[in-house]
């Protein structure tokens, strides 16, 4: 389990004019964002359960105008094996189903470490993130390569 606190501050005056969806930060209290991590996929929706999460968690203390981008680079201080240039971070929001017995999961977007991309800059308020929901991470080191489908190798 770890924890961080984002403390990003607004790059400038001018930038909090441009776009009034963003936070001030000093004035706003951040939230508890539960980001839940799996090397090579994602969580099983059925990992969220009522009683269980699964078991590699980042709590980060943020604003709903975090990004992506910004999520990423937190992830990568917290955990040392997702430092790799390269490292490929696709993110979904898990959410209770309207009936409240069972988890969803949406896709909002894929961060790549030291290639800047088209959602480096999408905001958790953007994304219909509501507090409360679970960020779901799978973490693609650049080396890494999925097993076969199949053990039945032929000699």
């Amino acid at each position: 389990l770890y924890k961080m606190i984002a403390n990003y501050p607004n790059t400038s005056d001018a930038a909090s004019k441009i776009d009034t969806k963003l936070s001030d930060r000093e004035k706003i209290c951040p939230f508890l964002l539960r980001v839940f991590t799996a090397i090579g996929r994602h969580n099983y929706c059925r990992d969220y359960a009522r009683n269980t999460l699964p078991p590699s968690e980042v709590q980060i203390y943020t604003w709903r105008d975090c990004t992506l981008g910004e999520l990423s680079d937190l992830i990568r201080e917290a955990i040392p094996e997702t430092r790799q240039r390269g490292t490929r971070y696709d993110y979904a929001i898990a959410y209770p189903d309207y009936r409240g017995l069972m988890y969803r999961m949406r896709d909002i977007g894929s961060v790549t470490s030291g290639k800047p991309g088209e959602d480096d800059g999408k905001m958790l308020g953007d994304l219909e993130f509501e507090i409360g929901d679970y960020i779901d991470v799978a973490i693609y080191p650049p080396n890494y390569s999925r097993l076969p489908l199949s053990r039945n190798f032929a000699p």
